[in-house]
C-alpha cells in the first residue's frame, strides 16, 4: 500500500518519484449519496432507478435540486417544499417538457451543510447547450451565495468568499460561510428552440486539503494547492423542445 502513512502518501517515504504519486494528484475521498423517501432497500433502489443521485468529494451535504416551470420564489421556505417541488416540476436527472409560453424554466435548489465541515460558500448552477451550429456551450451561474454576495451588472458570478485557512497549523474557521442555502433561479438566457440541461454545484469554503494536514504531521512544507473547496455536484435535468408534456395529445 502507497497510501498507508502521511509519508507514504506524500512520497517522503518512498522510493518512487513524486511525479509518479498518483495520490498528490487527486481529492481524499468522494461520496455518493441516494435521495430517498426511506432508509430501506425498497426506496433507495427505487431513488436509484430514478436516478435521484448527486456526489460529493467527501463532505454529507444534504442537497436537493428540482426544475419546473411555475415555481413560486418562495418555494424553498415553504414547509410543503418537497411535496410542492414533486407535485410543479421535475426532480434530479428529471426532463422538462417543451416550454409553455416561451417562458423560461425555474429551478429550486437546497443544501444543508455537513455539520462536522466547513460552512457553504455558495450554490451554482451549471449550463450546457448546443446552437443552432452543433457547438456546445458552458456557463456557470452563481445562483445563492453566503453573505450580501450578488452578481456584479453584466456578471454571473459573485466575488470571491474568501479564505480563514492557516495552512502552517492545517486549520480553518467557520466565521464566513452559511449554514445553508436556498433560491429558486430563473434561467436569464433560455432558448426554447435548443436542447439544453442543467446541474447544480454546492461548494463549501475554503479547507486545507488532505496534503496539508499530512505535511504539518510530518513538518514539511505542503505542496500546491494547499487549500481546496470541496463540493457536491447534482444529477442534471434536462430540456428538449420535442418533449412534450404529459397533457398534451399528437
Amino acid at each position: 500500500m502507497l497510501d498507508g502513512s502521511a509519508g507514504l502518501r506524500l512520497g517522503e517515504s518512498t522510493l518512487l518519484p513524486k511525479s509518479q504519486l498518483r495520490s498528490l494528484k487527486w481529492g481524499a475521498a468522494g461520496l455518493a449519496a441516494v435521495w430517498a423517501e426511506e432508509n430501506n432497500r425498497a426506496s433507495l433502489f427505487d431513488a436509484l432507478r430514478h436516478k435521484e443521485t448527486y456526489a460529493t468529494s467527501g463532505p454529507r451535504m444534504t442537497v436537493c435540486f428540482f426544475g419546473g416551470w411555475d415555481f413560486d420564489p418562495g418555494l424553498v421556505t415553504d414547509p410543503e417544499f418537497i411535496a410542492t417541488a414533486y407535485a410543479q416540476g421535475v426532480p434530479m436527472d428529471g426532463q422538462l417538457a417543451r416550454a409553455p409560453r416561451s417562458s423560461a424554466p425555474r429551478f429550486a435548489v437546497f443544501a444543508l451543510k455537513d455539520p462536522e465541515a466547513a460552512n457553504l460558500d455558495r450554490v451554482q448552477i451549471v449550463k450546457r447547450w448546443v446552437d443552432a451550429h452543433g457547438r456546445s456551450h458552458e456557463r456557470i451561474y452563481d445562483v445563492a451565495a453566503s453573505g450580501d454576495r450578488v452578481p456584479q451588472p453584466g456578471s454571473y458570478g459573485v466575488e470571491p468568499v474568501g479564505n480563514s485557512v492557516d495552512v502552517e497549523t492545517a486549520s480553518h474557521t467557520n466565521s464566513l460561510g452559511a449554514t445553508q442555502l436556498a433560491t429558486v433561479w430563473s434561467d436569464p438566457d433560455f432558448d426554447p428552440t435548443r436542447e439544453a440541461f442543467w446541474y447544480a454545484r454546492v461548494l463549501e469554503l475554503p479547507t486545507p486539503r488532505w496534503s496539508t494536514y499530512d505535511a504539518v504531521l510530518l513538518g514539511t512544507p505542503p505542496p500546491e494547492p494547499s487549500t481546496i473547496q470541496e463540493r457536491a455536484i447534482i444529477s442534471a435535468i434536462c430540456y428538449a423542445p420535442s418533449t412534450k408534456s404529459p397533457v398534451e395529445k399528437g
